[in-house]
């Protein structure tokens, strides 16, 4: 039973009491930081790939080079 068990019901719930908690002013600054909050987890993952990825390269290119030796 994951996150995505919670359905449309379930998150109109949670928005309402979200509302109810912090409020109608506060609502556009939370949003602001989750969604900054998601674009540098982005940012870091994509990073992270790239760095697996040269790493590969790099292992591919070394193994390519001690066989033309």
């Amino acid at each position: 039973m994951g996150l995505s068990a919670i359905g449309i019901p379930g998150l109109i719930i949670i928005l309402v009491i979200v509302l109810i908690v912090f409020g109608p002013k506060k609502l556009p600054e939370i949003g602001s930081a989750v969604g900054k909050t998601f674009s540098e987890f982005k940012k870091s993952t994509q990073g992270l790939m790239d760095d697996d990825d040269e790493i590969k390269s790099k292992k591919v290119n070394s193994t390519s080079d001690k066989k033309e030796i």
